[in-house]
């Protein structure tokens, strides 16, 4: 079967002959949504503010392939890691390559990276909004097609860099409303002294590997510290009581945490330390940090990152110090519409175009396009009906004005515009509506 169209043979044990189509149920695939036009509006005002706030810090968007060689990933993210692993929509095209569907952006940036100068004068902040493929449970918020924000400072080594990131990330979540925010702050080490905290988890968690589930049991072995990250009950009872990162830092990193919280601090951004804090893929090191709104319960993370100073040496290039965030764009309107952050549906139109005949169809799409030319957003009639269905549909688009045109009007060269909310109607001369409508 070709990926452009069917092509003779059978399908789920149906036969059908070249240009035929299977008789199949054609609905959008488990995990993914259809964003319809009553919702697109909140959709544009969170990009909106994620663009407005990401530009007011100095990062400029970057836009990478939906789709990248494989290794991009298995060699960035790391191969125990659960995306790797279970979750990458992974296949081979025409020519033999393996491919993989974008499952996060950030190996991909750093991959840019590599192939640009960008990077030769750090540093180089970046944002990016688009889409991420898991295959993962379809759940609330968490789809296997999902959007995320992002934002990445590259080339900068110092804990300003960390507490910048935080606090733009908290921008965001505040001019969108959210209070009550909770910043998490920990450090997971880095090259240095991370071995010792691994040796300690390792030996703590091999003396209770029986009461690990079988995915951490098996991490236990390639990644212990995604033991800390698993959600089953089980293994969060043995977490609790596991050694912390915290203890085993090097002088440096405990003093580059100190900086992060001073910036903090300065910043008057309250944060507590969580000590079992630790993120899901493996080029994290030293500040990693959530930020939580607890209104949600138990699925309370709205934004989570850190600093990954070792992703771009991972990837073959030159080391180059990072540290970032992600943010999941469908989790944060379900979090806006649960707090009741979603502004009402406002007009689809600023002026809907009536007329009385087809006759006068030429003139009326004449006005539109003038209107529209000035600025403004237009929808005229396309069905023909009467002008009593016609003020219906304005009414439902909530159109404040109604332009009608009439073949007695247009002779003298003017039309009718109708207030929808006062039903108050005057003539004005077809060639100043825009400049009407502009006051």
């Amino acid at each position: 079967m070709s990926l452009t169209g069917f092509s003779a043979g059978t399908y789920n044990g149906m036969n059908f002959g070249k240009g035929q189509v299977a008789n199949v149920d054609l609905q959008r695939p488990r995990g993914t949504q259809d964003i319809l036009p009553a919702v697109t509006p909140i959709w544009h005002r969170v990009e909106a503010a994620a663009h407005r706030v990401a530009q007011s810090y100095g990062y400029r968007e970057i836009r990478t392939p939906v789709f990248e060689h494989v290794e991009v990933f298995r060699r960035g993210v790391g191969d125990a890691t659960d995306i790797v692993e279970k979750e990458m929509y992974e296949f081979e095209d025409r020519g033999g390559r393996r491919l993989v569907l974008r499952p996060e952006s950030t190996a991909a940036v750093a991959r840019a990276l590599q192939q640009t100068s960008l990077l030769s004068e750090p540093p180089v902040r970046l944002y990016y909004i688009q889409s991420h493929f898991r295959y993962e449970r379809p759940q609330s918020g968490r789809l296997r097609q999902h959007t995320q924000f992002g934002v990445e400072a590259w080339g900068v080594p110092g804990p300003l860099a960390d507490a910048e990131v935080i606090a733009l990330a908290e921008s965001l979540l505040t001019d969108l409303g959210l209070k009550g925010l909770v910043v998490r702050l920990n450090s997971i080490g880095c090259s240095d002294c991370r071995p010792r905290y691994r040796e300690a988890l390792v030996t703590y968690l091999a003396g209770r590997r029986d009461e690990l589930c079988g995915d951490c049991q098996r991490r236990l072995d390639q990644n212990p510290l995604r033991v800390l990250d698993c959600k089953v009950p089980t293994c969060q009872a043995v977490v609790a009581d596991s050694p912390k990162p915290l203890d085993y830092l090097c002088e440096t990193c405990q003093t580059h945490l100190a900086g992060v919280e001073g910036a903090l601090s300065a910043l008057g951004i309250t944060y507590v330390r969580d000590g079992s804090l630790v993120r899901g893929l493996d080029y994290y090191t030293r500040t990693v940090f959530e930020i939580g709104y607890d209104k949600l319960g138990a699925q309370s993370t709205v934004c989570g990152g850190g600093r990954y100073d070792g992703l771009m040496e991972a990837l073959g290039g030159k080391a180059q110090p990072a540290v970032g965030f992600g943010l999941g764009l469908e989790r944060l309107i379900l979090t806006l519409g649960a707090e009741g952050l979603v502004p009402p549906e406002g007009a689809a139109v600023d002026a809907y175009i009536a007329y009385l005949g087809p006759q006068l169809g030429p003139e009326a799409m004449r006005v539109a396009q003038m209107l529209r030319a000035a600025g403004q957003r237009v929808e005229m009639e396309a069905l023909g009906r009467s002008l009593k269905a016609q003020l219906r549909r304005a009414q439902k688009l909530m159109a404040p004005y109604v332009v009608i045109i009439g073949p007695q009007e247009l002779e003298r060269g003017v039309a009718m515009v109708r207030n929808m909310e006062t039903s108050a109607q005057a003539e004005v001369p077809i060639e100043r509506l825009a400049a009407t409508f502009a006051r």
